[in-house]
C-alpha cells in the first residue's frame, strides 16, 4: 500500500505534469493571438468552427513538435497570411487598417465642423427689406399707428 501512496505521490509531483499545465497554457496563449478565419470577429481559442478546431490541431501538433511560438505564428501567417493574427504588422499591406480608423474619425469631424459651421453662417441675421421691416415694427407695436 505505501509503494501504491509513493508512487502516486511521484507521479503527481513530478515535472511532465507540470510540463502538460505549461503547454496547454502555451497552446491557449498561441490560440488566442490568432483569429479564426471562419468566425474572424473570434480568436481561434473560442470558436467552435470546424476550421478552427483543425488550426488548433495545427498548433497542438507544433508545439508538440517543439517549435518555438515564432516559429508556429511563422508557419500560420505564411499558410493563411497575415489575417490569421489577431493584431497583424503594422506594413504596407495592413496600412488600412491601422490607419483606418483615424481617417474615418477625421472626415467625420471634419463634416460635423463644416456643417455647424455653414448652419452658422445661415442662422447670421439677413438684411430686411422695408416691407418687412414694416411688417415687424407693426406687430412689435413699435411703429407709428396708423
Amino acid at each position: 500500500m505505501k509503494a501504491w501512496l509513493f508512487a502516486f505521490i511521484l507521479i503527481c509531483l513530478s515535472p511532465s505534469g507540470n510540463a502538460d499545465e505549461s503547454e496547454k497554457q502555451r497552446i491557449r496563449s498561441l490560440e488566442e493571438k490568432l483569429r479564426c478565419l471562419v468566425c474572424q470577429n473570434q480568436s481561434l481559442a473560442d470558436s467552435n468552427a470546424e476550421l478552427a478546431e483543425d488550426l488548433r490541431g495545427q498548433v497542438r501538433a507544433q508545439v508538440k513538435a517543439g517549435k518555438t511560438d515564432d516559429q508556429i505564428v511563422a508557419y500560420l501567417v505564411e499558410r493563411y497570411g497575415d489575417f490569421v493574427l489577431y493584431e497583424p504588422p503594422f506594413k504596407a499591406t495592413t496600412v488600412l487598417l491601422w490607419v483606418g480608423p483615424f481617417l474615418l474619425l477625421a472626415v467625420g469631424v471634419a463634416a460635423l465642423i463644416l456643417a455647424l459651421r455653414r448652419r452658422r453662417s445661415a442662422a447670421e441675421e439677413l438684411p430686411l427689406g422695408p416691407e418687412q421691416k414694416r411688417l415687424a415694427e407693426r406687430m412689435l407695436g413699435s411703429g407709428d399707428p396708423q
